[in-house]
């Protein structure tokens, strides 16, 4: 059970950070406090939230997950 969750907390971070690498102007609607924030960090955090998430999926992998 924990490691099906880590897959689908690591498959949301995947597609939450591919949003801000791929479209990080379309995030300032979304996210107000995100406006102060210049472009490169943007990118920067969209980068590390989707490293994160395919730790995630790795680490549910390497526990077994079947789907």
């Amino acid at each position: 059970m924990i490691a099906l969750i880590l897959l689908a907390i690591g498959l949301v971070m995947i597609v939450e950070g591919l949003a801000y690498v791929l479209a990080p102007s379309l995030i300032e609607q979304v996210l107000e406090m995100l406006r102060r924030l210049p472009e490169p960090s943007r990118r920067q955090v969209g980068g590390l939230v989707a490293v994160g998430g395919l730790m995630f999926v790795w680490l549910a992998f390497q526990l077994n997950v079947s789907l």
